[in-house]
C-alpha cells in the first residue's frame, strides 16, 4: 500500500485529528468511511422513478427488473449495513452488479424514449413531460453513482486513504485549508452527475483520468439527446403549439 504522505501510514480509522495535524488531507489518510443508507437511499429513488415510468419507456412486463432491483438493494444493505470503510470483494461485486442492472434498465427506458419520439409515435404531452423527467432524472443519479463507485478505487478505497491521485478533481481538494477535513460523499458524486447532465459539460469538478472523461461525455450525449428530443417533440404535441 503506497504511503498517504510525508508521515509515513494513514492514521487508524476514527482518529482523524491525528491526519489533520501532520498536513494530510482527509481524502488522503484513512477515515470512517460513509454510511451506506445514503447510496443506497439515492438507489432507492432511481428504482422508485423507473417503477412508476410510464408504459411507453419500460421493457415488459414492467415491474421485473425494479423488483430485482430492490430485492438486490434490500440483500446488499442488510447483508454490509455498516460504514464502508472495509475492502469487501463480495459486496463490492454485488454493488457493482446491482448498480449495472439499474443503468440497463435506464439504458432501455432512453432507448424507448427516443424510439416512440423519432418514429411518431402517438404520445400524450403529459407521459412524454413526465416520463422524460424520469428518465433524465434517473440517468443523473446511475451516473452519479458510478463517479462514487469508480472514483480513486471506490469508497473502500477512498476510506483506508489508498489512492494518491483523485480520477475526479473537486475544488476543495485544490485547497490545502479545506482539504484538510473534506472528503466527497455520495451527495457530492451526485452533485457532479447532475450538474454535468444540466451544463452538457463539466462545470465546478474536472474528470482527470481517461474512465471519468469518457463518463462525463456519455452523460452529457445522453442527457443532450434527451433533452433535444423532447423538447422538439413538445413543441409539437403541447396545447396552442
Amino acid at each position: 500500500m503506497p504511503p498517504d504522505g510525508p508521515s509515513g501510514p494513514p492514521a487508524p480509522a476514527g482518529t482523524p485529528a491525528a491526519g489533520s495535524a501532520t498536513g494530510i488531507p482527509a481524502w488522503r489518510r484513512r477515515t470512517e468511511g460513509e454510511q451506506r443508507w445514503w447510496v443506497a437511499a439515492a438507489m432507492l429513488v432511481a428504482i422508485v422513478l423507473q417503477w412508476i415510468l410510464p408504459d411507453a419507456f419500460v421493457l415488459h412486463p414492467r415491474h421485473v427488473l425494479p423488483v430485482v432491483e430492490l430485492v438486490a438493494l434490500v440483500a446488499l444493505v442488510a447483508s454490509h449495513p455498516e460504514r464502508m470503510s472495509r475492502r469487501t470483494r463480495g459486496v463490492r461485486i454485488a454493488s457493482q452488479v446491482l448498480l449495472g442492472v439499474v443503468a440497463l434498465n435506464t439504458a432501455i427506458s432512453v432507448g424507448l424514449l427516443v424510439h416512440r419520439i423519432t418514429n411518431g409515435g402517438q404520445i400524450r404531452a403529459i407521459e412524454l413531460l413526465v416520463g422524460g423527467a424520469e428518465i433524465w432524472l434517473t440517468n443523473a443519479i446511475v451516473f452519479g453513482l458510478w463517479y462514487w463507485e469508480y472514483d480513486r478505487g471506490g469508497p473502500a478505497s477512498r476510506a483506508l486513504g489508498l489512492a494518491d491521485t483523485p480520477d475526479l478533481l473537486f475544488p476543495q481538494l485544490t485547497d490545502p485549508a479545506l482539504a484538510r477535513d473534506w472528503e466527497p460523499n455520495v451527495l457530492d458524486y451526485l452533485f457532479v452527475a447532475y450538474t454535468n447532465s444540466t451544463a452538457f459539460s463539466p462545470t465546478d469538478t474536472l474528470p482527470l483520468s481517461r474512465w471519468a472523461k469518457a463518463l462525463f461525455m456519455l452523460q452529457s450525449t445522453i442527457s443532450l439527446v434527451t433533452v433535444a428530443l423532447i423538447a422538439a417533440r413538445a413543441v409539437n404535441i403541447l396545447p396552442g403549439s
